[in-house]
């Protein structure tokens, strides 16, 4: 059967008739307008089979994750309650030791300068205040020997803790990567250190003479120096990144095939489509230096902003522009208001995420945002 004979065979010239009003009606569907609804209707088929399959993808990951972090929880638990009987069994020794308690008490205070430099180094860390508050022991009771030891058992709670903070807070970073379909390891380079003798020294015994306390302490340090390493590397790039919503606005048409508002014809949409009313605030998604400001064919008024790390983002169909290219952009400023200019139906905003010059869905940057606020 030749090629035009199958065709006709599945497509073939089909008769609609309406009766409406006691009048009928009659349209004809050539095979032409048959094999474009087809074709519609596959492409718009790969892309629920598609899209599924990749929604299908995220839960599994992040059921993946929820369960790693449950036991990094347990093992967390299990640290406190190895430290509470090291407590016990150090007052027990201190009720039989004929060591000095001007000697502990000693190193306690060069563990506590140590821990401070330590927590110095998560300060403006959102959550790390509230979650590294050093306990209070009890002291009714005790004696002076029993209230040094629980100072000093306490002090090793607080490093573990600290740790663990930094160790949960770089997971959660690397999970908002995951989500915005990006591998953290490609982003953060390896061995970047923040400088000073808790990285420079990789040996706990040289450590510990830098510090002045004792070497198991200093180990503990060494891996919650790592830790923190780990998790600033990751939050700088993090906050570069285009994650924050570009307007509080309801999204109307995501990322992915549909069928083009104009001539009804399946097409790539870009972008994501926010609808609100005229002139509403338009805001960077993240830091980055304005490169492009004016009128682009289709998009309308247009701001380009690149963010480094070949992330950049548009926001087109603008009514206002309110930057101009070479300015310096923080994350959440307003940069122009919403419009109809350009290929448009209505009011609202299109935004694009481009990495490395390709176009990404913004919805997966939005949903690796919302991770991190949550």
């Amino acid at each position: 059967m030749t090629g035009g004979g199958w065709i006709r065979r599945w497509f073939p010239e089909r008769q609609i008739y309406l009766r409406a009003h006691g009048e009928i009606r009659g349209y004809a569907v050539s095979v032409r307008k048959q094999m474009m609804l087809a074709g519609a209707a596959l492409a718009l088929g790969a892309w629920t089979v598609t899209a599924t399959a990749g929604m299908a993808v995220n839960a599994f990951n992040t059921h993946a994750e929820d369960a790693r972090a449950t036991r990094e929880r347990a093992a967390a638990e299990r640290v406190n309650a190895d430290l509470q009987a090291r407590l016990d069994s150090a007052v027990m020794r201190m009720s039989t030791s004929t060591g000095s308690l001007d000697d502990i008490a000693r190193t306690v205070e060069r563990r506590h300068v140590a821990l401070t430099r330590v927590m110095g180094q998560f300060r403006g860390v959102p959550g790390a205040q509230t979650a590294l508050i050093p306990a209070r022991p009890a002291e009714e009771g005790m004696t002076p020997g029993q209230r040094i030891m629980a100072v000093r058992l306490d002090q090793e709670r607080l490093i573990a803790r600290a740790e663990s903070f930094a160790q949960n807070r770089a997971e959660r970073l690397r999970l908002a990567f995951r989500l915005a379909g990006l591998n953290p390891a490609a982003y953060v380079a390896p061995g970047v250190a923040l400088g000073g003798p808790l990285v420079e020294a990789r040996d706990p015994r040289a450590l510990a003479a830098i510090l002045d306390v004792d070497e198991a302490f200093a180990l503990r340090i060494r891996h919650a120096s790592d830790s923190l390493n780990e998790m600033r590397r990751l939050a700088d790039v993090a906050s570069s990144t285009p994650i924050a919503r570009p307007t509080g606005a309801r999204t109307t048409s995501g990322y992915g095939v549909r069928f083009d508002p104009f001539n009804g014809r399946p097409a790539l949409h870009q972008g994501q489509d926010f609808a609100a009313a005229l002139n509403t605030p338009i805001l960077a998604t993240a830091p980055g230096v304005v490169s492009f400001t004016g009128v682009r064919s289709g998009y309308g008024n247009t701001i380009e902003i690149d963010h480094g790390r070949g992330f950049k983002t548009r926001y087109a169909h603008l009514n206002a522009i309110a930057v101009r290219p070479g300015q310096a952009i923080a994350v959440g400023q307003r940069i122009g208001a919403m419009g109809t200019t350009g290929r448009s139906t209505g009011v609202h905003l299109h935004y694009e995420v481009w990495v490395d010059g390709r176009p990404q869905n913004p919805a997966r940057f939005l949903k690796a945002g919302e991770s991190l606020v949550q």
